[in-house]
C-alpha cells in the first residue's frame, strides 16, 4: 500500500489528539507516514506514541531553526518528503497554521487541495461542508497528490500498535528575508479543562449570557460535565470572553461529542464552527432562534434558570 504523509501537530512534547484523527483518517488511503517538524530530538520522544496510533514511519525533520519560523519549515519538509516518494495523499489538521501550510504546500507541488474534509473515503473522496455551513458537497483531487485538510474532531482515533521505521529529512537552510520569523511566545492561559478543539464535550455561551459574569454557569456546567468552554462572537466581541475561545466561522471549528449552546441564536457564523457536533443541545429563550433548526435537543427557557438545575443533575449523576 503507499504511503499517506501526516503533518504531525505538536508541542514538543505531546503529540495533539488531531494528529491521531488524521492517522486513523489515513489508513483509509494506505499506510500512514507521520512527519515530525521541530528540534532535535523531537521525533525520537514523539515516534511511540505516533507507532501506538498507527504510523508505520516517523520522518524525523529537525533543525534549530524549525521553531524560529512560520509554516516554512513545515512546508519545506512536506515537499521534499512528497518529492523524495509520492504519497497517495498528504493529510495536515484543518487548523489556522495547518491550512497556511496545505496551501503553500498544494502551490509548490502544483497539485490539488481540499480543505476542511470532515470525511474520506478509500478512493480519495472528501466530504466537505462549504460556504459557511450552507451545503455539503464530496470532492475528489484529479490532478497530482491531493492534499488535504481535516476538521479535527471528524474521525475517532484508533490505536494499531507496531513499529514505526524512522526516516530523516535534512531541512533545507531557511532565508530570513522570504519567511516569517517567530519574535516571541507568550502562553494563553490554561486550566484544567482540556483543549477546546480536542474536547469531548463543549459548552458555549453566546449573547444571552449578558455579560462576563454570566460566563460562570458555562464554566460550571463545562466542569461538571468534564468539557471546554467556548463562546460565540457575539460574546467574544463584547468582551464576555477571550477572543481564543471563540467558535466559529472566524474562530475554532469544532466537532465534540456533544455541544451545549447556552444563549447563543445560531448565525451562520457560528454553526459554520460547529454544526458537525455529533449531539447538539440548546438552551435560549427565543422560541424562533435559528439554532433550534439544528439542535438535536431544545430547551425554550431562561439560560439562567435550565443551566443550574442541568449542571446540579450532572454533578448528582456522576457521585
Amino acid at each position: 500500500m503507499p504511503d499517506v504523509l501526516v503533518l504531525v501537530d505538536h508541542d514538543g512534547e505531546r503529540v495533539h489528539k488531531s494528529t491521531y484523527e488524521l492517522l486513523a483518517a489515513a489508513r483509509r488511503l494506505g499506510n500512514p507516514a507521520a512527519l515530525v517538524v521541530g528540534l532535535p530530538g523531537t521525533a525520537a520522544r514523539l515516534r511511540e506514541s505516533l507507532a501506538r496510533h498507527g504510523a508505520v514511519s516517523v520522518y524525523a525533520a529537525e533543525s534549530t531553526e524549525a521553531a524560529e519560523f512560520l509554516a516554512t519549515p513545515a512546508v519545506d519538509a512536506l515537499e521534499l518528503a512528497a518529492r523524495e516518494s509520492p504519497p497517495a495523499a498528504v493529510l495536515v489538521s484543518a487548523t489556522t497554521d495547518g491550512r497556511e501550510v496545505a496551501a503553500r504546500l498544494a502551490a509548490r507541488l502544483d497539485t490539488g487541495l481540499l480543505i476542511d474534509a470532515v470525511d474520506l473515503d478509500s478512493s480519495g473522496v472528501v466530504t466537505q461542508i462549504v460556504f459557511g455551513g450552507s451545503y455539503t458537497v464530496r470532492s475528489q483531487v484529479t490532478h497530482g497528490t491531493p492534499v488535504i485538510t481535516v476538521r479535527p474532531g471528524s474521525f475517532e482515533p484508533e490505536e494499531h500498535p507496531g513499529e514505526a521505521a524512522e526516516r530523516t529529512i535534512a531541512l533545507p537552510a531557511i532565508d530570513p528575508a522570504a519567511s516569517a520569523r517567530i519574535s516571541a511566545r507568550r502562553a494563553a492561559p490554561a486550566g484544567d479543562r482540556p483543549a477546546l478543539t480536542e474536547a469531548a464535550v463543549v459548552v458555549s455561551g453566546g449573547r444571552g449570557v449578558a455579560g462576563a459574569d454570566g460566563f460562570e454557569v458555562v464554566e460550571e456546567l463545562a466542569d461538571a460535565l468534564g468539557g471546554a468552554v467556548g463562546a460565540s462572537r457575539a460574546a467574544v466581541d463584547a468582551g464576555y470572553y477571550p477572543h481564543q475561545f471563540q467558535v466559529g466561522q472566524t474562530g475554532k471549528t469544532v466537532s465534540p461529542q456533544l455541544y451545549i449552546a447556552l444563549g447563543i441564536s445560531g448565525a451562520i457564523q457560528h454553526l459554520a464552527g460547529m454544526q458537525t457536533s455529533k449531539t447538539i443541545v440548546a438552551v435560549n429563550k427565543d422560541p424562533e432562534a435559528p439554532i433550534f433548526a439544528l439542535a438535536d435537543y431544545g430547551v425554550v427557557g431562561d439560560l439562567f434558570a435550565v443551566t443550574p438545575q442541568l449542571t446540579q443533575e450532572v454533578a448528582a449523576r456522576r457521585a
